[in-house]
């Protein structure tokens, strides 16, 4: 039941949960009977698009209703997927809205492929025609760098047989990601661990990471850890099996469209270039020495004689700090005042207008997230559990959220969506403000000792770690690109080969980890997304110091550019984007700073924990 004191419900029943801590889907559709409607209307759009095959050469008039009807359609399907997604988040048990879930993923395999003629016939079109139409139709802005997009990656556009092909195979492209949601939430059964006090707990993700932050004893976290990996460790060629449909499925669909490797294809559709990949990954080999410098300082501080990463995420000094997520809301309401009331504003509503679903439950996803939900507004999903970690996740979610909404007032559908490479910079950002905002208030030598550890915390997890992850996924595409097996045993060597480059002698016993690469979500979902975490965390780090230090009108300035970043959604690639707000990736400044910061917050926190030791 609730705890009156505002602290996480004592219980992972979801209907022991107050409503206003959960999210209020009826934003989107009253109930399945409108959805059912909404999909027969998807439907019938999806049969007039198919109607305008064969005409687009007739003129731009065609290309503008083409346009039109492909907005109208995209709308629709925000809707009609995200009602059953965000349901099957809250409960992966309930087959019933699976089953939803598929129907909506079949009718849209279906729609690519009946679209499939689209793109060969847009580019039979000569491109100084369609040039020519682009400067004629003032209606078609809203689409100009879609259709020039088109035409900078024709080599890669399939003949219309060919695309339909490559239609028809997108039926099976979620099936992995989708295989490893129902072994690691669905049917996932965490073991129960007794801990020294005689506390028996479920070692599920929240109970794992509130363990990890708050068990002082060693090996309380080690019994929570080994309790919780037990669940891969069990099935290692099980998890093993499904990441090889990924890296198939990624190297096919390269090939299919004449790229060199997987990471060229997905970097293509950004325009982004491979130096920018394979910079950002050697400046992170290159510069461990401020992170192994950083734990070498923990396993002293900690006074432990093997130190394991389950020892990486307590606090190094003993503070009694809980944060119930209802006075951490107003606190990131606060913290984003530098962007003025009209945005400050947005965040205050969706935490009072049931946007985000806020405690653990039976069968709910793990992890976060925020999702748009165009024509409505995004929802994020937390599995909070009152740790200063958890705090700054909400002021994380709530920077995706806010890059939406922004985007989604400011642009039209058509360019709405922003890149995967400026997403995390928007949520970076707002934790960077979150941070300020904490040691701006907080007196107390202990817990600004914590919340320096949690700076330092913050460049290890969103740039190390996450370049490791780069590393890690690119050697196992590059591996199936060449012809060498993935078995279990081939991505252990792997993941533990890039884990030993990172963290050197500073880990022990680092053969704990050799399964837990199939724990991260990002791997089955989302492939090379991982980098652009620590892209992200360099650009947000430069764009936080810019808004925050010089004079008046510097910060005013900056905290324009910053605010035009978001509401620019995709409408130009992400590189020109960032550049404009003063980000340069064609340099390695932004990395080096960040791998400086680094340097500077881990003697600065030896230093205040020599302060509070004398």
């Amino acid at each position: 039941m609730p705890d009156p004191t505002g602290l996480k419900p004592t219980t992972r029943d979801r209907s022991a949960i107050p409503a206003e801590l959960t999210w209020d889907l009826s934003h989107i559709f009253p109930d399945w009977t409108t959805w059912e409607a909404a999909l027969g209307e998807l439907e019938a759009l999806m049969a007039r698009y198919q109607e305008l095959e064969g005409t687009l050469a007739e003129g731009p008039g065609r290309i503008l209703a083409a346009s039109l009807l492909s907005d109208e359609l995209g709308q629709l399907v925000y809707r009609v997927y995200q009602y059953p997604s965000l349901m099957r988040a809250e409960d992966t048990r309930d087959n019933d809205v699976q089953a939803r879930l598929e129907r909506v993923r079949i009718v849209l395999a279906e729609f690519h492929q009946a679209t499939a003629w689209y793109q060969p016939e847009l580019l039979r079109i000569p491109e100084e025609t369609m040039r020519a139409w682009l400067e004629a139709t003032p209606e078609l802005a809203p689409y100009r760098f879609g259709i020039e997009e088109s035409y900078r990656r024709q080599r890669h556009v399939l003949d219309e047989q060919g695309e339909r092909l490559l239609a028809y195979s997108s039926r099976f492209d979620s099936t992995p990601a989708t295989t490893f949601s129902m072994m690691a939430d669905a049917d996932v059964d965490f073991p129960t661990v007794t801990l020294s006090t005689g506390e028996e707990v479920v070692a599920s993700h929240a109970a794992l990471m509130n363990g990890l932050f708050t068990r002082r004893r060693q090996e309380d976290r080690e019994a929570l850890f080994k309790g919780h990996v037990a669940v891969v460790d069990a099935f290692p060629n099980t998890y093993g099996a499904i990441y090889n449909g990924i890296l198939q499925r990624d190297w096919f669909l390269a090939q299919a469209r004449r790229y060199g490797s997987c990471l060229e294809a997905d970097l293509d559709e950004d325009a982004i270039p491979l130096t920018v990949y394979e910079r950002l990954v050697e400046a992170a080999r290159s510069g461990v020495a401020p992170l192994r410098r950083y734990h070498q300082l923990r396993r002293r501080a900690l006074g432990v004689e093997r130190y394991r990463y389950f020892d990486a995420y307590l606090p190094l000094v003993e503070v009694d700090w809980t944060l119930p997520y209802r006075e951490v809301a107003p606190l990131v309401a606060e913290s984003v005042t530098v962007f003025g009331g009209a945005y400050r504003a947005t965040v205050e509503r969706a935490f009072a207008e049931r946007w985000i679903d806020v405690y653990e439950s039976e069968g709910k996803r793990s992890g976060a997230f925020s999702a748009g939900v165009y024509g409505v507004h995004p929802y994020m999903l937390l599995n909070y559990a009152d740790t200063l970690n958890d705090a700054f996740t909400v002021a994380h979610e709530m920077g995706h959220t806010m890059h939406t909404v922004l985007a989604n007032e400011s642009q039209p559908y058509a360019t709405s969506s922003y890149s995967i490479f400026v997403a995390e910079v928007a949520s970076m950002t707002n934790e960077d403000l979150f941070l300020d905002l904490l040691l701006e208030r907080e007196t107390d030598p202990t817990r600004r000792v914590a919340l320096l550890q949690h700076a330092i915390d913050d460049i290890g997890a969103g740039f190390y770690r996450q370049a490791m992850f780069a590393d890690f996924e690119h050697r196992a595409h590059r591996a199936v690109e060449e012809g060498r097996p993935i078995t279990a045993e081939a991505l252990q060597r792997l993941y533990l080969g890039v884990l030993g480059d990172f963290f050197g002698d500073s880990l022990d016993d680092q053969d704990l980890y050799r399964n837990t690469w199939a724990q991260i979500p990002h791997f089955y979902g989302s492939p090379f997304y991982v980098f652009q975490y620590a892209t992200s965390k360099a650009a947000a780090s430069l764009l936080h110091r810019r808004m925050t230090e010089g004079s008046a009108a510097e910060r005013a300035t900056a905290v324009d550019s910053y605010l035009e970043l978001l509401r620019a959604g995709g409408a130009d690639h992400p590189i020109p984007l960032l550049r404009r707000a003063g980000v340069d990736f064609s340099t390695g400044e932004p990395v080096d700073a960040l791998v400086a910061t680094m340097e500077r917050l881990v003697g600065e926190l030896e230093r205040a924990l020599e302060t509070i030791s004398a």
